[in-house]
């Protein structure tokens, strides 16, 4: 299952949110369902910061949705987000690897 969720700062709160999103990685990435989590900002609006992110699956995946570090983040950055847009999508291509 893959994900898409975009977290767009209000005015000033750009480094906040940004402190706040990288302490999601670590966490997020030891989780049993995680495959990757990837954290981008926009290079023309560097106040939007989206995660890409595959899980093995979606009961997994909203299970841990409930975990304590996704509901503190939600938390300490009310107010300073614009909105929370999580994007559920279907994976129907995939890129040439690289290697």
């Amino acid at each position: 299952m893959n994900y898409c969720s975009a977290n767009p700062s209000k005015r000033g709160q750009r480094a906040f949110i940004k402190e706040e999103l990288l302490k999601l990685i670590e966490v997020t990435r030891a989780e049993k369902a995680c495959i990757n989590y990837d954290l981008h900002q926009d290079n023309e609006n560097p106040d939007l910061f989206l995660f890409f992110e595959n899980r093995e699956n979606r009961e997994l995946c909203q299970t841990q949705m409930q975990n304590e570090h996704l509901i503190r983040y939600m938390e300490v950055t009310e107010g300073a987000v614009e909105e929370f847009v999580l994007h559920e999508m279907m994976h129907i291509a995939q890129t040439k690897s690289l290697l």
